[in-house]
């Protein structure tokens, strides 16, 4: 299931340096049109992301038994 996935530099910056390089990457493809045609400034999509809480998962048995 492990695929690889060839990135520019500011992606791999995201990936590596955090939010303020995400936030960085997502401003400068505010413009850069969707397959659809549109670019997600045109479509309302707010040029910041939110990351999600990490939450710890324990590995066993589940509810279920």
């Amino acid at each position: 299931m492990l695929a690889s996935v060839p990135l520019s530099d500011e992606e791999r910056a995201a990936v590596d340096d955090g939010q303020a390089a995400l936030d960085q990457l997502l401003e400068r493809l505010v413009d850069v049109p969707t397959p659809a045609g549109t670019t997600p400034r045109e479509i309302g999509v707010p040029a910041t992301a939110t990351l999600l809480p990490i939450v710890a998962v324990n590995q066993g048995k589940g509810w279920l038994t």
